[in-house]
């Protein structure tokens, strides 16, 4: 790991600048206003170029049009994060890397996040072909934020007992080529239907479909070459080349990592994490890359993708908050300061949040 991070793209912002801009731009730089390549100049400013073109004439950078536009983070740190995510098979959580590129929490969270819409999957080509084999399965992970019971449930426990059951948890659906790549996704109901359409979606139906004997794949597997099933609840799990062993061992991944690793995952960011497991699982060692590769894939996967924090910077949107207003709020409690405390946890921006939380702080630690 030290041998790898002693290359100059890793230690400094113009070597990594000239190592974006020699992958982006093999043939010149390219504009991304309007387009032209090779028609600009450089300006007096690092790294700033300029369209040439007379109906264009604007300034822009290499890292505009990606995921690290706008970025006040140091490119080199940007190349060491997309590193570390990319070797890690697992993954690496964001407090972890923020102690090891020395910056802050919420800064390396966001970075995780943009650096997973780079490693995000766009293609369309169905998985599978004539002669391939397909497994298809579905798990579940963490709970729904809203349920919504049927109708005819009237208020009665979702189990026996009162214990969530499958009904209550995120849905995950895979879909694995034997020997190839892995395409997730997050299911906001997993019904026949809703399977049915992503399986239809996303196999060739020259292709032999494996699966579980669960009954959601039983009409939809019939529109396909083959429908050949295994019986896990009578302990078998292979029959031949019959088997759904490639995507258990994806859902084995996948789930250890979100356990072990990030331990809590919101469900409108599932997706995000399903990208970043799909990546790796899709440029792994068995398919001629390494961890090098692997990270030059993903930087090259950054190219016209953004995200950015929508309107104003909402408090909601700051990890954490709810666990921080809660250690606040006991704080000035015991400083006697309701009020302010209730400004703490109501209020509406990051920054008042953060101006709030320093008073309190400086207030009660006599700084």
């Amino acid at each position: 790991m030290n041998a790898t991070f002693d290359a100059p793209h890793f230690q400094n912002d113009e070597a990594a600048r000239e190592y974006l801009e020699k992958l982006y731009w093999a043939e010149g730089p390219i504009c991304p206003t309007c387009g032209s390549i090779n028609r600009a100049y450089k300006t007096k400013r690092a790294g700033v170029y300029r369209c040439a073109e007379v109906e264009c004439r604007k300034d822009f950078t290499v890292t505009v049009g990606t995921v690290m536009e706008r970025s006040k983070i140091a490119l080199h740190k940007w190349l060491q994060a997309f590193h570390l995510m990319c070797s890690s098979k697992k993954g690496i959580s964001a407090h972890q890397l923020h102690r090891i590129l020395g910056i802050g929490y919420e800064a390396s969270w966001f970075m995780c996040h943009r650096i997973r819409e780079a490693m995000r999957d766009g293609g369309l080509a169905p998985l599978g072909g004539t002669g391939m084999v397909v497994e298809a399965d579905e798990t579940y992970f963490g709970n729904v934020e809203e349920r919504m019971p049927s109708k005819q449930r009237r208020g009665r426990p979702y189990t026996k007992g009162g214990k969530s059951g499958p009904g209550g948890k995120r849905a995950v659906v895979s879909l694995v080529e034997r020997g190839g790549r892995v395409r997730s996704f997050h299911a906001a109901k997993a019904d026949a239907a809703e399977v049915a359409a992503l399986v239809n979606e996303n196999i060739n139906r020259e292709t032999r479909l494996h699966t579980d004997e669960s009954k959601l794949y039983t009409r939809v597997g019939a529109q396909f070459a083959s429908h050949e099933t295994v019986n896990h609840s009578r302990k078998e799990y292979a029959r031949g080349d019959v088997t759904t062993n490639s995507v258990e061992g994806y859902f084995s991944i996948f789930k250890r990592g979100m356990r072990g690793v990030y331990q809590h995952c919101g469900e409108k960011h599932l997706h995000r994490y399903l990208a970043e497991y799909d990546f790796r699982y899709n440029h792994r060692e068995k398919l001629g890359f390494n961890d090098t590769d692997r990270a030059t894939a993903a930087v090259k996967g950054a190219v016209n993708k953004r995200l950015t924090y929508k309107g104003r910077h909402k408090a909601r949107s700051f990890p954490r908050r709810e666990a921080i207003c809660e250690t606040l709020l006991e704080v000035a409690e015991k400083a006697k300061w309701p009020k302010m405390a209730r400004q703490a946890t109501n209020c509406e921006t990051l920054d008042r949040f953060v101006t709030i939380r320093d008073r309190i702080r400086r207030g009660f630690l006599g700084g």
